[in-house]
Formats: structure tokens, C-alpha cells, sequence
């Protein structure tokens, strides 16, 4: 123990200084060494030493028996036996708190968290809901009614949680703060802890008659019905804010938001990728062989395209501006179809002769693909 400093020199301060000095050198040491404000190796022990220091020189009887027999009249491992600390610091920490809450922000201190205001405006949460609409509501938008649950204000105590015509007081306990707090000397030194009041639940307020429709919470739940307009061109998994119609806030804060989660329904023949729609359509083997009209359906009915004469089964065709409209951007995506060979089945005796007469007629360098893959094949 020969390397303890001594206390006025921990705080920097002269054996003369008047209390309001003794505290403001504690403020601005505490402050330099506190382990949140100070990272560097030994800032922690320097900490600890301030704060025994000041526990010490902030109370007079403990002042009076340090001027006089030094560290034996305040520390029992010194052997004085002039009272000492008698199992810890004994005397009154409200001084602690409010030094700390000045640059800790209120009651945190003595590396605690702080704890913000049980009354002050709080945001109230959102509200997230899931809606189901078809392929084409997506690609058109659509005008939808949603119903779902939010908590909204008492409508009998209007938010108070207090049966109408009684009041509400403030916990006597916590004096609103809804939080209790304790000091206290450790073997690692000086702490403060904070717990949720006991007798207000860290709500700063007692309410002597609760309100019977809310039970006391001054909100309830209830069904909320709201028409909402979904713009063309949302896709499945996109969320749809509605601001402030979500939970209410608390002690007069904001209401949360509305969050709509969409869920599209699939098509019977299309598939989208972004802005783009993607079709499959069957066409006979004489379609393609000899070209012609045929039939394409879009998401605004059908229109003809003209096939090339001789198309290869899978081609892929391309119809500008058919797709789906952007949010964010200007314009619709495509519509893209390929054309597939569809080979009839279950051919009559004479189809089957007029078909191998056709095929005897053909000449191999007719077939492109065929003949480019039998050429593969010899090399």
C-alpha cells in the first residue's frame, strides 16, 4: 500500500480547497479517465483512484480523519484503527449521479448505460401486413382495401391509462425518472447500476384507478381498414410504405408506419424477369415450315406476328414495349416468346402417306442443322 497516492494529488487540488473545488477537480479527472471516454492502458485504475479519492475528500467526517491520520483514518487495511471505511463507502453518492449524468447524458456513469426518459416522445412501431395480388394487378396497378390490426389510442382515457376523472401521479419512488440507481464500492472500485423501478415498472407514473377499456396502457388494439393504391409495375417481395399508419406513439410521439409485403400470384403462361415477360408458345411443324400469322398473347390481349418461312423450332421474337412498366424509370420492358414445334400425334393412314411423300421430296441440304451436324460428325 506505500504506492497509494496521495488524495489531493490524485485530484490535483491543494489540502485547502474549498468543496466546489474538491468537486470540480473531480468532474474534470473523472471525465479524463473514465474507461468510456479513455481507451489508453491504465485509464481504468486512474479512474478507480479518482473516484476513492473524491468518496473521501466530499464527505467532511472522512475529510477530517484523512487530514488528520492520513490513509490509517479512512482505509482499515492500514491499521489505524481510527474507523475507516467499515466494510465500504458509507457516506451519501448522490453527487456521483449528477456529476456523471453532466457528460454521460443522465444516469449513466461509472460505465453504465444510460437510461433515456420513460416520458419523453416515443416513436410507435410499425406495422408490417402481407397483401396477395394477380400477375396483371402488378403490371396495371390497382386500387386495393386492407384491413389489419395497429394499436391506436384509448378512446375513453385518451392515452392516459387513467379511468376518466382521475389523474396520474408521478412515482414517488423514481421521481419519474423510472429508473433507481445505486452506488456502490467494489473490489474493482467504484460503481453505479441502474434498475427499472420496482413500484411504477419504469414508467415514471402511478396510476392509483386504471382505465377499464385499456387496463391501464392507455392504447388498445383495433382493426384499421385503409384503401391503398398500388402502382403498376411492383413485383413479388416489394414492400409498400404507408407513413404514419402503423402503431401510435407514445407520450405523443409520431405513429410508426404501415409496411404492405406483396405477394404475386403467378401467370398461367408468362414469367417475368424485371421489366421483361417471357412466353413459350406451341406452333405446328407447317407453321414454321411455310411461315404465316400467328396468334401472340400479351397483357393487353393478342396480336399477330408474322412468321418467317423455314423458322427454326425455339426461336425467340421480340415484342417492344409488351412488358412491364418500371417504378422507378421511364418506359415498359419486352415481351419475348419463342415459338416451339408442336408434332402431331396420332396421324391417320393417309396424313402418314401424304407426310412421307413430303419428306421423300426434300433434299438433305434443305435441313441446315442437320446437315451442319452430320458434317460435324465425319470430321
Amino acid at each position: 500500500m506505500a504506492d497509494k497516492r496521495d488524495y489531493y494529488e490524485v485530484l490535483g487540488i491543494g489540502k485547502d480547497a474549498s468543496e466546489a473545488e474538491i468537486k470540480k477537480a473531480y468532474r474534470t479527472m473523472a471525465k479524463k479517465y473514465h474507461p468510456d471516454m479513455n481507451k489508453e492502458a491504465g485509464a481504468e485504475e486512474k479512474f478507480k483512484e479518482v473516484n476513492e479519492a473524491y468518496a473521501v475528500l466530499s464527505d467532511p467526517d472522512k475529510k477530517s480523519r484523512y487530514d488528520q491520520y492520513g490513509f490509517a483514518g479512512v482505509d482499515p487495511n492500514y491499521g489505524g484503527g481510527a474507523g475507516g471505511f467499515s466494510g465500504g463507502f458509507s457516506g451519501d453518492f448522490g453527487d456521483f449521479g449528477d456529476i456523471f449524468s453532466s457528460f454521460f447524458g443522465g444516469g449513466g456513469g461509472f460505465g453504465g448505460r444510460t437510461r433515456s426518459n420513460p416520458n419523453a416522445p416515443r416513436r410507435g412501431e410499425d406495422v408490417q401486413i402481407t397483401e396477395t395480388i394477380t400477375f396483371e394487378e402488378a403490371a396495371f396497378g390497382v386500387k386495393k382495401r386492407v384491413e389489419y390490426y395497429r394499436i391506436e389510442s384509448c378512446p375513453d382515457c385518451h392515452g392516459s391509462g387513467a379511468q376518466p376523472g382521475t389523474g396520474v401521479d408521478t412515482c414517488p419512488e423514481c421521481r419519474g425518472s423510472g429508473v433507481v440507481t445505486n452506488v456502490q464500492q467494489t473490489i474493482f472500485g467504484m460503481t453505479q447500476t441502474q434498475s427499472v423501478c420496482h413500484r411504477c415498472g419504469g414508467s415514471g407514473k402511478i396510476i392509483k384507478t386504471p382505465c377499464t377499456k385499456c387496463k391501464g396502457k392507455g392504447r388498445i388494439k383495433k382493426k384499421a381498414k385503409l384503401e391503398v393504391t398500388i402502382p403498376a409495375g411492383v413485383d413479388n417481395g416489394n414492400s409498400l410504405p404507408v407513413r404514419g399508419m402503423g402503431n401510435m406513439g407514445k407520450n405523443g410521439g409520431e405513429a410508426g408506419d404501415l409496411y404492405i409485403v406483396l405477394r404475386v400470384t403467378p401467370h398461367r403462361i408468362f414469367e417475368r424477369q424485371g421489366k421483361d415477360i417471357y412466353c413459350d408458345i406451341p406452333v405446328s411443324f407447317l407453321d414454321l415450315m411455310l411461315g404465316g400469322k400467328i396468334k401472340v398473347p400479351t397483357l393487353e390481349g393478342e396480336v399477330e406476328h408474322k412468321l418467317p418461312e423455314g423458322t427454326q423450332t425455339h426461336t425467340r421474337f421480340t415484342l417492344a414495349g409488351k412488358g412491364i412498366a418500371g417504378i422507378n424509370s421511364r418506359g415498359k420492358g419486352n415481351l419475348y416468346f419463342r415459338v416451339i414445334a408442336d408434332t402431331p400425334k396420332d396421324i391417320t393412314s393417309a396424313q402418314k402417306k401424304l407426310a412421307e411423300k413430303l419428306a421423300e421430296s426434300f433434299d438433305d441440304k434443305q435441313f441446315e442443322r442437320r446437315k451442319k451436324f452430320k458434317d460435324k460428325v465425319k470430321i
